[in-house]
């Protein structure tokens, strides 16, 4: 067998300042862009120099049907949302047994936006919430 084997369904455990927020199914918006200036050397007409400049990072958006770890999520920006102090955190993508592929140190993590389940009994979907945070950054661990 080979260690190249493809995750058919990945969970997303998600931990910020040493809280435990439970398992994601859906994680999303990890990402950089970095700014180019341009530059034109005066007598050099057959180009312009590219200068990279900052780095922006995407926000990220985790998504899980409503679970007993959405009270975990409440808690957290219950007190998250008294001081916001950004807080690093990890992002670990795991197998259905829960064996880890891959992992994100996450650093300077605040909440942007959380967004509760709709309830409709005349629809038969699960119940979903949705988290997005912003960084100051990511590493594979």
């Amino acid at each position: 067998m080979t260690d190249n084997i493809f995750a058919t369904s990945v969970f997303f455990r998600l931990a910020i300042g040493g809280n435990d927020l439970g398992a994601f199914h859906t994680c999303s918006g990890m990402g950089a862009e970095v700014e180019m200036e341009t530059y034109a050397e005066g007598g050099n007409n057959g180009f312009t120099w590219q200068l990279p400049g900052r780095v922006t990072w995407s926000n990220i958006t985790l998504t899980r049907p409503v679970t007993a770890d959405t009270a975990k999520i409440g808690r957290w920006l219950d007190e998250t949302l008294r001081r916001v102090e950004p807080k690093d955190g990890e992002i670990v993508a795991l197998r259905p047994d829960l064996s880890r592929i891959i992992s994100w140190q996450v650093f300077g993590i605040v909440p942007v936006r959380w967004q509760g389940p709709s309830f409709d009994p005349a629809n038969s979907q699960a119940a979903v919430e949705t988290l997005e945070i912003a960084h100051a950054g990511l590493v594979p661990s």
